[in-house]
């Protein structure tokens, strides 16, 4: 006679598992490589982090204008002698940022800001070609699991689309009003940069995973606390754009204190501009304007961000919990570090430092929000 068995035993535990393939009809067919295109996601995530983190110090060096033409290929060659460098620095004297701000500038010190934006450069053309490189392989090979090809092939696109907005950045401010580039043409920039790496960063947590596993997880989805963690993801990517603002005008050396601006809470001479326009132009132009502006959705975010997180208590996944813990810490962090930052007049290390924890933060958010959209669902024993 059978023994009694534990009412919290698992149903089937020691039972011979079935014969025949694993992971249901789904799974058949063209399952790819998930593990080595997940490497491969890896490494290009890891290389624009580094993209993000140069552009911020070129533009926080003031470099970004000393490349006075876009060559995708030949560019990738720098001055190979004086002559070569003498020409460079004729071309940069042309530009309303030397002839304003930087007239009493030597070739010496053209040479740092220069090495600045063309690092920045060659490291695009480096995410060009590790992209291409994989692609390539895997399409050719057959490895490209169903239904990934186009999301692959998608990167590729934007990357290129980035190059081409990145030099339509630069002529911003070779030509107009300003002897910086245009501050929203910046954002825009470091918008579809937050976009690529967003894109990697999901792309990543879903490989992680078959496909099968995905769908069944897909039907224990927690539809409100995705809705929730998906506006989180879009109040962050608005102010993304808007410290880009901040970046692209020094707008984070304007009002050194907290929490007022200066002596009151809204800035004094808030819609002025030195060269006149529509009042609408102080919202990307007046550094104290559009400091106000971050600083009050930085909070606006942080408290909703909050709620999202004590919604998120109520989750029966351990997983999903832990991801929105993760999301809110880094959320406080991230404020704490702007505040910081403002009080010592945005130097440049703790400028990057705020930049780079905009990349965790945003990394995390897309990852609490992944769990809520695809649980890790664990039994009672909390085995998963």
């Amino acid at each position: 006679m059978a023994g009694k068995r534990s009412i919290f035993e698992d149903v089937g535990q020691g039972a011979k598992p079935a014969e025949g393939p694993q992971g249901g009809m789904i799974d058949k067919g063209r399952g790819g490589a998930r593990g080595a295109i997940r490497v491969w996601l890896a490494v290009l995530f890891a290389l624009v982090v580094a993209m993000i983190a140069v552009g911020g110090l070129t533009r926080l060096t003031d470099s970004g204008l000393s490349i006075t033409e876009w060559r995708p290929i030949t560019g990738a060659l720098p001055p190979m002698d004086e002559a070569a460098w003498q020409a460079e620095f004729e071309k940069y004297q042309e530009s309303p940022e030397f002839q304003i701000q930087n007239r009493l500038m030597d070739l010496a010190a053209f040479k740092t800001i220069y090495w600045w934006e063309w690092g920045h450069r060659q490291l695009g053309r480096v995410i060009g070609l590790v992209w291409a490189a994989g692609f390539v392989f895997f399409w050719a090979t057959k490895r490209l699991p169903a239904g990934w090809t186009g999301r692959l092939l998608g990167l590729g696109a934007l990357g290129g689309l980035q190059g081409a907005i990145g030099w339509w950045m630069v002529a911003s401010g070779l030509t107009g009003r300003m002897v910086d580039v245009a501050s929203y043409r910046l954002a825009i920039h470091l918008g579809i940069a937050f976009v690529i790496l967003g894109l990697i960063a999901w792309y990543i947590l879903s490989l992680a995973r078959r496909d099968s596993e995905l769908l069944q997880a897909r039907r224990s989805r927690e539809a409100k606390l995705f809705a929730l963690s998906t506006g989180v993801m879009h109040f962050a990517f608005l102010q993304i754009l808007l410290g880009a603002l901040v970046a692209g005008i020094d707008a984070g050396r304007a009002f050194p204190t907290w929490p007022l601006m200066g002596e009151s809470f809204f800035p004094a001479d808030a819609f002025y501009l030195p060269d006149g326009g529509p009042v609408v132009l102080a919202f990307f132009e007046n550094p104290g304007l559009v400091q106000f502006t971050h600083r009050m959705a930085g909070y606006l975010m942080f408290a909703f961000g909050l709620f999202a997180w004590w919604r998120a208590r109520g989750s029966a996944h351990p997983a999903t919990r832990t991801a929105f813990d993760w999301m809110a810490a880094m959320l406080f962090g991230q404020l704490v570090l702007g505040i910081v930052t403002v009080l010592h007049a945005a130097p440049l290390a703790l400028g990057l430092v705020h930049q780079l924890g905009a990349v965790v933060l945003w990394v995390l958010i897309l990852r609490a929000r992944h769990r809520a959209q695809y649980p890790i669902v664990a039994t009672i024993r909390g085995r998963k």
